[in-house]
């Protein structure tokens, strides 16, 4: 199957409360396959990156393997995110690092995955989501 994939971390203060937004949609018909956002503790506006793309990639191995190999783009408004995963920037920080190797095994198991960094203003469905978790959980 044909992925897009639109993912977003969000952190209030950094580190602070955090959060995570992913859509998924069917490349072919555009069609909203699931979507979720959930809070993940305190961390870093970069680990609720990482967490949005590794938990949507997740759910498409558990829900989606009988379908594979597929072909998965994964759009972010994370430049960090989208370059170090691609392989065009190093990654420095150890906790970043294990995320990184995270998605990487992944992505063996999945087929094709490419990443794109968009403005935040094409990503908005992924930012309403991470938003959403962390606005319930405050308050």
């Amino acid at each position: 199957m044909n992925f897009t994939i639109n993912t977003d971390g969000a952190s209030r203060g950094n580190p602070g409360p955090a959060s995570y937004g992913y859509l998924i949609k069917n490349s072919d018909s555009g069609l909203i396959l699931h979507q979720e956002g959930k809070t993940i503790g305190v961390t870093t506006n970069n680990v609720a990156e990482y967490t949005a793309v590794l938990e949507s990639l997740r759910y498409i191995k558990k829900n989606f393997s009988d379908k594979h190999p597929h072909s998965i783009q994964v759009i972010t408004d994370s430049q960090l995110i989208a370059q170090q995963l691609a392989g065009k920037f190093k990654i420095k920080s150890l906790h970043l690092k294990e995320l990184f190797d995270l998605v990487k095994s992944l992505e063996s198991e999945l087929g094709k995955i490419s990443y794109r960094n968009v403005p935040r203003a094409e990503n908005y469905l992924a930012d309403r989501l991470a938003n959403q978790a962390l606005d319930q959980k405050l308050f």
